[in-house]
């Protein structure tokens, strides 16, 4: 899946209230970023690369993984497989919406 069909999944999870609370970035390197603007009512889901409360640095396997749900996200973040750095607790509230 690209980075472009992870954005679309992302938004369709997402929708227009997520209830985050917060901006979340996942960085998936080269192969690019899907930002998550969960603060503005609609939540707004692009590819812009800008500062989040919560940056998630993970490939774009594992987002994909995380998307479909074949990786739990505390079990990917325990093997190493993604980094979370900025609030936390923004990262544990993302699980959910996922």
């Amino acid at each position: 899946m690209s980075i472009d069909a992870a954005t679309e999944a992302i938004r369709a999870k997402v929708g227009d209230n997520s209830g985050l609370g917060a901006s979340v970035k996942f960085d998936c390197g080269e192969a690019g970023v899907v930002y998550v603007d969960g603060a503005a009512v609609p939540n707004t889901i692009s590819n812009d690369n800008r500062d989040a409360d919560c940056t998630i640095t993970l490939d774009l396997d594992t987002l994909n993984a995380l998307i479909a749900g074949d990786l739990d996200p505390t079990a990917a973040f325990m093997q190493g497989k993604l980094k979370v750095d900025g609030d936390m607790g923004v990262a544990m509230r993302l699980s959910s919406v996922l």
